[in-house]
């Protein structure tokens, strides 16, 4: 499990340096850095992949997960050097130091100035393995006619997403795992234990009586359908562009938790969009119950309901050890101070009785500044 990360001169990271736990939550304004993070994992992660043999010897900043651009788009653009570096470790000290040295500001990709790896076996961690890792971004595709297939990137590297975390497999991923078993800890309990059937109970949350269909049209790909139970009966099924856009939307973050094992790495962005405040809660519950039980998520967030349903399942562990320990979350706040253009972030601790140490200006204040003007305080 990645414990720490840091980050020298990349985009606008001047320096930083965060620790992980099982469940990261970044939050703040918007441009202050918080995608940077993940995109940082996530381009380590392809140097990786692309070249398991080559140990990291190039940045590539166009990749199928994440784009950057050139070397000038990520350089930190007051940098002092002409060098960007991360560290990441899985416990106290770096496992890998990775720099890399920038010759040509137009180039898209960087080549290895020097790294100090200190053992191979962080090449075992989860965001350097196939199907350990997901990456679902804020721009994942909403309700479509048919998704596609592709046996290479749903089948053999188990992965929801190809293109910049867009979840366009997701439906042939699900056909493909429909049957495996979920962990025991995120299960609704009353449901069959098999992915298919607890992604069903889970969207019931967001939407009840919802049922899901999966439907193989050959070389077309695959039709999504919903259906509901009502007092009268069970409607008709639904393609899912005629159904509530929030179902579709949050399909792809509840499959990639529910298939998860234990050890495995999530990065989610926005993971409550187009979901109303009771949805929103209900999965921030998933989202603790999963990283008690032992899969790392990262998520970036602008909800105060998924802030707030976190601090809930911390309180909830200490009343009834159901939720999450607060020891196994990090809640970082985000900004760009004024005068300056480098990420600035902060830890929110969070106290006993899901309370948090502090609530900085900007750290999800905007109601109370509102209500301070509507009841004219």
């Amino acid at each position: 499990m990645i414990r720490q990360v840091e980050l020298n001169n990349f985009k606008s990271h001047k320096h930083t340096q965060l620790y992980f736990s099982n469940l990261t939550v970044l939050c703040g304004a918007n441009g202050s850095g918080k995608s940077s993070i993940i995109q940082a994992l996530l381009l380590i992660r392809e140097s990786n992949m692309r070249n398991p043999n080559e140990w990291f010897e190039y940045l590539n900043l166009k990749t199928n997960s994440v784009i950057i651009g050139t070397a000038k788009d990520a350089l930190y653009q007051f940098s002092e050097t002409d060098e960007i570096s991360f560290k990441i470790s899985t416990g106290e000290e770096a496992d890998i130091v990775l720099n890399f040295q920038i010759k040509d500001l137009i180039k898209s990709v960087i080549e290895k100035s020097n790294h100090c790896i200190k053992s191979k076996s962080i090449l075992d961690e989860s965001l350097f393995q196939k199907g350990k890792c997901q990456f679902i971004s804020s721009a994942r595709l909403g309700p479509q006619l048919l998704y596609p297939k592709n046996d290479f990137v749903a089948d053999v590297f188990e992965q929801i997403s190809e293109k910049e975390g867009k979840a366009e497999y997701v439906v042939h991923f699900l056909e493909k795992k429909r049957n495996q078993d979920v962990l025991p800890e995120i299960c609704k309990a009353g449901f069959a234990t098999d992915l298919f059937t607890q992604l069903t109970a889970w969207e019931r949350e967001i939407c009840s009586g919802v049922n899901l269909f999966v439907e193989d049209k050959g070389l077309l790909g695959y039709e999504l359908k919903y259906q509901f139970n009502t007092s009268e009966g069970k409607t008709d099924k639904y393609n899912a562009i005629n159904v509530g856009f929030g179902l579709t939307y949050v399909l792809p973050v509840i499959v990639a938790i529910l298939s998860a094992q234990k050890d495995a790495i999530l990065f989610i962005e926005n993971p409550e969009a187009h979901l109303h405040p009771k949805g929103q809660a209900q999965l921030a519950e998933l989202i603790a119950l999963a990283a008690q039980a032992g899969i790392q998520i990262v998520i970036e967030t602008h909800s105060d309901h998924i802030i707030n349903g976190i601090l809930v399942q911390c309180k909830k562990y200490e009343q009834e050890k159901k939720g999450i320990n607060k020891s196994n979350v990090k809640l970082y706040s985000f900004n760009i101070q004024e005068g300056r253009v480098d990420s600035s972030v902060e830890e929110i601790k969070i106290l006993e009785g899901g309370k948090i140490d502090k609530q900085p200006e900007g750290f999800f204040d905007q109601m109370q500044n509102d209500l301070k003007i509507i009841m004219g305080f």
